[in-house]
Order: structure tokens, then C-alpha cells, then sequence
């Protein structure tokens, strides 16, 4: 089977001109089928702070009322996506920009809780494989923004990390896909001040463990939840790090490697 490298990246990255230049022209050179991910809160939150929008987290994730779901539409699917997608183009790397709405890309229902209310925030429910599979045949590189929908005309919020773990366990049974979570650690920390205490490896029990103990909190949970799902469904790797080590992390030699047991 193929290789597929799945790459998600976030805010830290994104909000950055000369990293998110330099973790281009590294993405671009990466050889074979790959999917680029891309969130964008930062950015998103800034815009809506601008606009007098007030944003609500709940363990790492975004409450999305009407207004805030405009301009996380404005931010990730336009100027985030494109402005990717135009850097790949000068690097020589043939980029397409996709949200979930695109071709059906990815559809999904809003989300239901018994007690809070998350808005205009989607869980996925299907994958159009078929079309990624032809993309990825034609040596096109998508470039996917978290906006899903669920095909009675709404878009819908998901968290960047949930749509990178959804596209890897979808393609799992037509590739050897590799998943790699980037963000601005080195890889998953005891302790978020010091980057020396990284841990090399990381299974379910471990993970809930640090959990318990609270060194493991905030967006760092779905980030992991999301590792461990992709694992439970056939996905080959997932290795969590430094997008500035994006070599490193596909080679195995830098970041956290997530594992079944």
C-alpha cells in the first residue's frame, strides 16, 4: 500500500509569516501523497476580539454561535486556505483548498450535548474518499480547512485536529497513512514550561493516567483523543511534535510517537 502523510497544523504556525513560509517549503518537499490540515484559532480569535465577538473554549474546543461562525468561515476557508495554498504553488507543490462543503468533502450533523451547547460545531459522519483518492492520483496536495457541513445548507465549526484524525481513519483501508500533529512543543510534555521533559512514547493507560493527574489538560485532550481514535481504526502512525521538525517527525526521530498499548 501507499504512503499517505496526513499534517495537521495550527495557530502558532499560522499566525507566523517566516514559519509558516519555512514549514511550506519543508511540506512541499515531503515526498508522496499528502493532506495538509490546517486550524487557525488564533488568528480567528483576534479577528473576533477586533469585532467585539466574545469566544468561549471548553476543553480546547470552540463554542461557535452564529457570528463567530462567519468569521471562522472568513478566516480558515479564505484567507488561511488560500494564502497556503498560493505559498505551495511557489514551492512547486500543486495545492487544491478544500472545506468539508467542497465537493462534499466532508458532511457532518451538528453537535448534541446533555448539557452544554456547543452552536454551529460539527461531528463528522462521512468522508468522500472516492474524491481524495482521485486527487491524490493526480498528485494533487489538498489543503483542508476545519468547515464542515451537514447537506441542508449549513456550515459547521470542527476542530482541526478531529477533521486530520477523520481524513486519516477514512483513508486507512486504501493507505499506510502516517498522522502527525504539529503544534509549538516539541512533542507531548510532563511539563509545558520545560521542553526537556517530553515524552518519547505515550499509550491509553499512560495517557489517562497524566490525564488524572492533570499534566495532560485543555487542548492537548482532543489533541489525544483524537491520536488514539485514529489508532483504534487502522491508522499506521501518530506522532505528535514540532512543525519545525516536520522531517524529523516523519523519520521518527523527533516528537512524540502515540501507540496502542
Amino acid at each position: 500500500m501507499e504512503t499517505v502523510y496526513i499534517i495537521k497544523i495550527g495557530g502558532n504556525i499560522i499566525d507566523d509569516e517566516v514559519k509558516l513560509a519555512s514549514f511550506l517549503q519543508s511540506f512541499a518537499a515531503v515526498k508522496g501523497k499528502k493532506i495538509l490540515v490546517h486550524g487557525g484559532g488564533k488568528l480567528a480569535t483576534k479577528l473576533a476580539d477586533q469585532m467585539g465577538v466574545q469566544q468561549q473554549m471548553i476543553d480546547g474546543r470552540r463554542i461557535t454561535d452564529a457570528e463567530t461562525l462567519k468569521i471562522v468561515t472568513m478566516v480558515y476557508a479564505g484567507y488561511i486556505n488560500k494564502n497556503i495554498v498560493a505559498q505551495l504553488q511557489a514551492n512547486g507543490c500543486n495545492a487544491m483548498g478544500l472545506t468539508g462543503a467542497d465537493a462534499n468533502l466532508l458532511q457532518a450533523h451538528k453537535r448534541t450535548h446533555t448539557s452544554i451547547d456547543y452552536g454551529f460545531v460539527g461531528d463528522v459522519d462521512v468522508v468522500n474518499t472516492e474524491l481524495i483518492q482521485i486527487l491524490l492520483s493526480q498528485n494533487i496536495t489538498l489543503v483542508a480547512a476545519p468547515i464542515t457541513h451537514n447537506a441542508q445548507g449549513d456550515l459547521l465549526n470542527t476542530n482541526a485536529d478531529t477533521i486530520a484524525q477523520e481524513l486519516a481513519t477514512s483513508l486507512a483501508k486504501l493507505y499506510e497513512v502516517t498522522l502527525i500533529y504539529s503544534f509549538e512543543k516539541s512533542g507531548v510534555l510532563l511539563d509545558v514550561n520545560d521542553e526537556n521533559s517530553m515524552i518519547l512514547q505515550m499509550d491509553p493507560a499512560y495517557y489517562n493516567e497524566l490525564k488524572q493527574q492533570q499534566f495532560i489538560f485543555a487542548g492537548m485532550i482532543p489533541k489525544l483523543d483524537n491520536a488514539f481514535a485514529a489508532l483504534a481504526k487502522g491508522v499506521r502512525k501518530v506522532i505528535i511534535g514540532k512543525a519545525e521538525e516536520l522531517h524529523g517527525l516523519i523519520a521518527g526521530s523527533a516528537g512524540t510517537t502515540i501507540r496502542h498499548e
